[in-house]
C-alpha cells in the first residue's frame, strides 16, 4: 500500500509511530494528484513547494517534541471559498481572478495549529451556487457529474489526492459530493464550525465541515475545527459536541460498537419519496444492519414536508442575491450563466416571500425538534440517485415526474440546512453501473458525536470501508 492510500486514521498512526514520515506522505499524495488531475479536475490550486515546506517543519516538530494530535503532518485540501494566507480563493469565478486571502479563515488557522498540511484549494461549483461542480468529473466516471458545490474536495479524498478536505454545505453541497463519490462527509450543527473568512453562499444556511474517507476520519477533522469563534455572528458559545462511552475525538479513538437503546427513526414520507429502486434498497439494507446492531428501528412521519424546497430556495436565493448585489450590478458577465440566472432571480424575491421563509423554517425547527424527541437519529437517503451524466440536466421518475438534477440532489439534503441539525452521509451500496450510494444520518442540533458513533458503528460491521475510488486507482 502506497501513502497516499491510507486513510487519515491510518496515516496518523504510521506519523506517529515514525513509520511514515510527513514528507514521505505529502509526497505521495502530490505524486497521486499528478498523476490523477488531468481525468480529474479537482484542484483550482496546487502549493506543492508550500506542502512539501510545511511537511518538513512537521517532520522535524514531531522528531522534537511530538505530535501536536492526530492531525499533525496530514496532507488536506481546502474548498476554494475557504481563506488561506497568501493563496488565491477565486471561488471558481472569473469574479474573483487574482483575488489572495490576506489572512487564514478560522478554520484553515485551527488546521494549521493542529499542524496539517495544506496541498491546495479544490473547485467548487461558482460560488457555491449549484449542485455539479461542471470544472470535475466524478472520481468513479468521469463521464459523470462530481457532484456540488464541494465537488473538488470530495473528488480529491476519493481518488487519494488529499487525506481529507473541508468543504461547505448550504443545500447539500457537502453531502451530495460524497454520496456521488463514495466518501464520507458531514455537515455539522450550524454554528458549531466557525464560518469566518469563508465566502458565504446564504449566510442563514452556510454550514463548514470536513470530507474524508472514514466516520473515524470526519471525526478527528471536526474535533480540530469545532469551536465558538466571536467574529462569526452564527457561532455558538455553548453547547459543543455531545460525548458517548468509549469516545475521545481528539485522540481518534471514535468507536461505534452495538447500538442497543438507540431509536433511529425511519420516514415514512419524503425521503423514500421518487428515489431509485437501487438507493432504497441500498439505504434500507444499512437501516437494518442498524437494527442488527441493536438499535431499535422506530417509523417517523417528517414534518412539513411539502414545504420544505420553497423554504430553502425562498432563503438561499435572496440572501445569495444580497451578498453578490455589487459585483453582480458591476460584472455580471463575468458569472457564468447558470449563476448568474439565480443571482437576479433573487432580485425579484419580495421582502414579504423572505420573511415567510424564515417564518416556516423557525416552524420546521420546532417540528424537527419534537421529531427528535422520540428518536435518536434519522436514517434516510443522501440523494435519491446515483451520479447523474455530465449535461444532463433533469430525472425521469418512475410516477411520470420530471425533476431537475439540482433539484434531485438538493431535495433530501435541503431539511438539515433549514433546521441546522447535522447530518453525515456515509457509503452504504453500489448500483449496478458500480456507482456508490449514501445513507444520510440526522441527530438533534449538537449531537453531532452521535451520527458520528452510528456511522462508526455501521462502517466497522461492514467490508472494504475508505476505499478509494476504483477507476481513479
Amino acid at each position: 500500500m502506497q501513502p497516499f492510500e491510507l486513510s487519515l486514521a491510518e496515516a496518523s498512526r504510521a506519523v506517529r509511530a515514525r513509520e511514515l514520515s510527513p514528507v514521505e506522505l505529502t509526497a505521495s499524495v502530490l505524486a497521486r494528484i499528478s498523476a490523477v488531475e488531468g481525468r480529474l479536475g479537482a484542484y483550482v490550486t496546487v502549493a506543492a513547494d508550500a506542502a512539501l515546506a510545511a511537511a518538513a517543519r512537521a517532520e522535524r516538530e514531531i522528531s522534537g517534541s511530538g505530535p501536536r494530535g492526530p492531525l499533525h503532518g496530514i496532507p488536506m485540501a481546502l474548498k476554494d471559498l475557504i481563506d488561506a494566507e497568501g493563496m488565491p480563493t477565486t471561488a471558481s469565478s472569473h469574479v474573483r481572478t487574482g483575488h489572495v486571502a490576506e489572512r487564514d479563515s478560522r478554520v484553515a488557522e485551527r488546521l494549521g495549529t493542529a499542524g496539517a498540511v495544506l496541498l491546495g484549494k479544490t473547485h467548487t461549483h461558482e460560488f457555491a451556487y449549484g449542485l455539479t461542480t461542471p470544472q470535475t468529473n466524478n472520481a468513479w466516471d468521469h463521464s459523470r457529474v462530481a457532484g456540488g458545490s464541494s465537488g473538488g474536495s470530495a473528488v480529491a479524498v476519493a481518488a487519494g489526492g488529499a487525506t481529507f478536505a473541508m468543504g461547505t454545505d448550504t443545500g447539500g453541497s457537502i453531502r451530495v459530493p460524497a454520496a456521488l463519490n463514495g466518501v464520507v462527509g458531514l455537515k455539522p450543527t450550524y454554528g458549531l464550525v466557525p464560518r469566518t473568512g469563508v465566502t458565504s453562499l446564504s449566510w442563514s444556511l452556510d454550514h463548514v465541515g470536513p470530507l474524508a474517507r472514514t466516520v473515524q476520519d470526519v471525526g478527528l477533522v471536526l474535533s480540530a475545527t469545532a469551536g465558538h469563534d466571536p467574529r462569526d455572528p452564527a457561532s455558538v458559545s455553548g453547547p459543543t459536541l455531545d460525548r458517548f462511552p468509549g469516545s475521545d475525538l481528539r485522540e481518534g479513538d471514535l468507536r461505534g460498537g452495538d447500538l442497543r437503546g438507540l431509536k433511529v427513526g425511519v420516514p415514512r414520507n419524503h425521503y423514500f419519496d421518487r428515489v431509485t429502486p437501487e438507493v432504497e434498497e441500498s439505504v434500507r439494507d444499512a437501516i437494518e444492519r442498524l437494527a442488527e446492531l441493536g438499535a431499535q428501528l422506530v417509523d417517523v412521519e417528517i414534518p412539513m414536508a411539502r414545504y420544505i424546497q420553497a423554504v430553502q430556495w425562498g432563503l438561499m436565493v435572496p440572501e445569495a442575491t444580497a451578498y453578490h448585489e455589487r459585483s453582480l450590478r458591476a460584472t455580471p458577465d463575468l458569472y457564468a450563466a447558470d449563476v448568474r440566472i439565480l443571482l437576479e432571480a433573487g432580485e425579484l424575491t419580495s421582502a414579504g416571500d423572505y420573511l415567510r421563509a424564515q417564518r416556516a423554517r423557525t416552524m420546521m425547527r420546532d417540528a424537527w425538534a419534537r421529531m427528535f424527541d422520540g428518536i435518536d437519529v434519522l436514517a434516510a437517503p443522501t440523494v435519491p440517485m446515483t451520479a447523474a451524466e455530465a449535461g444532463q440536466e433533469a430525472v425521469e421518475w418512475a410516477d411520470g415526474t420530471t425533476e431537475a438534477v439540482s433539484d434531485s440532489y438538493v431535495r433530501l439534503c435541503a431539511p438539515a440546512n433549514i433546521t441546522g441539525v447535522p447530518a453525515l452521509t456515509l457509503p452504504v451500496g453500489h448500483d449496478h453501473a458500480g456507482l456508490p450510494i449514501g445513507m444520510q444520518l440526522m441527530a438533534r442540533p449538537f449531537h453531532d458525536a452521535t451520527v458520528l458513533r452510528v456511522g462508526r458503528a455501521y462502517e466497522e460491521s461492514v467490508a472494504g470501508a475508505g476505499r478509494l475510488a476504483p477507476l481513479a486507482a
